[in-house]
């Protein structure tokens, strides 16, 4: 049996130092990225959402029925939720500088890196076999937290995890993980001599579209 889950970000690519920390409106070029992956989205036998507001309007833009699922909730920023980047970073450089090196670090007094990793593996590791095509809209932080899983990365690893719109796709075969960025149909790329390949650079070329973006699982 083989579990095909596809995660769609609804988060949007920007970055900037005046993003919101949260959950914030989509943008009009996040909205747009939503919207073109529309008649892009694989067959699925259950669609699953992020409890945000957000991803509840990114699902009604794509007509897609799916549940509240609290496991794909966004990482808790504590006291950071609902401000402005550059002012965190003007108030606690420090802290905001530890939140990026440290996965066990949470100055904002939410969840760390490290809890998100734990609890989105846990997720994924609880799905059921017979789940067959699993559809969710989530968060980008979700979606690099499930990386980590199923690429067996450190969580150290989370923060050079891009989630490039508009989706990532995670395939489990025979108890072997491995992930696909995109919903497009993509070749398979050529493992290493020794079946393993280089996370960073991987998710590098597949951000800059310069390479075919099909990630393994070491030893898969």
């Amino acid at each position: 049996m083989t579990l095909r889950v596809t995660m769609l970000c609804a988060t949007g690519a920007e970055v900037s130092d005046d993003l919101v920390i949260g959950d914030g409106a989509l943008s009009d070029r996040g909205r747009r990225q939503v919207k073109a992956t529309e008649h892009l989205l694989p067959p699925y036998s259950l669609a699953l959402r992020a409890p945000s507001a957000r991803c509840a309007r990114a699902a009604r833009a794509l007509a897609v029925p799916a549940t509240p699922e609290k496991a794909l909730r966004d990482l808790d920023y504590g006291g950071w939720y609902g401000r402005p980047r550059k002012d965190i970073v003007a108030e606690d450089p420090y802290g905001f500088s530890a939140w990026l090196t440290d996965p066990g670090a949470a100055p904002h007094g939410g969840e760390s890196v490290a809890r998100l990793c734990r609890r989105t593996a846990e997720w994924l590791s609880s799905l059921p076999a017979d789940a067959a095509r699993i559809l969710t809209i989530t968060e980008a932080a979700v979606i690099q937290a499930a990386l980590v899983h199923v690429l067996s990365a450190s969580a150290r690893d989370f923060w050079h995890l891009g989630v490039p719109p508009p989706a990532v796709t995670l395939t489990m075969r025979d108890g072997c993980w491995n992930a696909r960025l995109g919903l497009m149909a993509i070749p398979q790329q050529q493992q290493s001599a020794d079946g393993s390949a280089s996370l960073m650079a991987l998710t590098r070329q597949a951000t800059t579209g310069r390479y075919p973006p099909l990630l393994f699982r070491p030893g898969c």
